[in-house]
């Protein structure tokens, strides 16, 4: 019997999708990826956010930058007003505006991964974002000639002022992450290509396993089975856009079972091995 998928990876049709919400109650998401970078702009409320292995209380004026690679999932604390501002881009679409001189995915890659996300803007730098996202949502809702452009050089400038106060960023946002947690991923991730289980979780940290699990669950949203298989399949991922064939995507990410691999990589991606290989595959040099 199949597990419930409770990882997504979140496709994005458009070139970017916009979005600025205010909710007032309790919510939270699990740990998820988007086939699109993301920038992020907390504006009010209570709230963690999870990114990798790290979490982060934030603060009015926090921005954050998220690669399609990045696992991540925000989780309001109460039902305090939480509102902010994502954009999700997606990889072509920032290639186009980019120049040879400007490259506007800088930074969401010139860092280590899960590590380096977030800088807390200025008043004034926050004072021109929002005026920059007023005048995005103002293109946008209108169908008037050039309105499409006006988006478009909207979302380059947001990005210039974003890899700019990431240049120059200093701000160093304290990890919140219990070590129980942290240690259990890192675990996972250094031993991806072994059997993982419960039991030998509860022998290492001398923990209850039943602990472990709830523990887990409560910060990620996700089963450790399920975090498991996100984990294989995205290194499986990595391994097909090397140009590694499909069975041996396989076995190096951890699954002792090829037909198993193609159900649950198809399951969870939307998009057969196969398909994705020949998607991803590098142009011959």
């Amino acid at each position: 019997m199949n597990e419930p998928v409770e990882l997504r990876y979140d496709f994005i049709h458009k070139d970017f999708l916009y979005l600025h919400r205010t909710t007032t109650y309790n919510m939270g998401t699990f740990y998820h990826r988007h086939e699109a970078y993301e920038l992020y702009l907390f504006l009010r409320g209570n709230v963690n956010f999870y990114i990798e292995n790290s979490c982060y209380r934030l603060q009015p004026g926090d921005l954050i930058v998220i690669s399609p690679e990045e696992m991540h999932r925000s989780f309001s604390l109460d039902d305090t007003e939480y509102e902010r501002i994502t954009i999700n881009l997606q990889k072509s679409y920032l290639h186009r505006l980019s120049t040879p001189a400007t490259l506007l995915s800088a930074c969401f890659h010139y860092r280590p991964m899960g590590k380096g996300n977030i800088v807390h803007l200025t008043q004034a730098q926050l004072e021109q974002f929002l005026q920059l996202t007023c005048e995005l949502e103002q293109a946008l809702s209108s169908n008037a000639y050039g309105t499409d452009i006006q988006a478009n050089c909207c979302i380059a400038q947001l990005l210039v002022l974003a890899n700019t106060v990431f240049q120059q960023a200093s701000f160093i946002t304290a990890d919140i992450m219990p070590a129980l947690v942290r240690q259990t991923m890192d675990y996972i991730e250094g031993h991806l290509a072994e059997d993982i289980t419960l039991e030998q979780l509860a022998g290492l940290f001398h923990l209850n396993s039943t602990y472990i699990s709830r523990q887990f669950k409560r910060h990620t949203g996700l089963t450790l089975r399920s975090y498991i298989l996100d984990r294989r399949i995205a290194l499986a991922k990595s391994l097909l856009g090397e140009g590694l064939s499909i069975t041996e995507a396989c076995y190096q990410s951890g699954f002792s079972d090829y037909a198993n691999f193609i159900r649950s990589f198809t399951r969870v991606t939307g998009i057969s091995p196969g398909r994705y290989a020949k998607k991803n595959a590098s142009p011959p040099e």
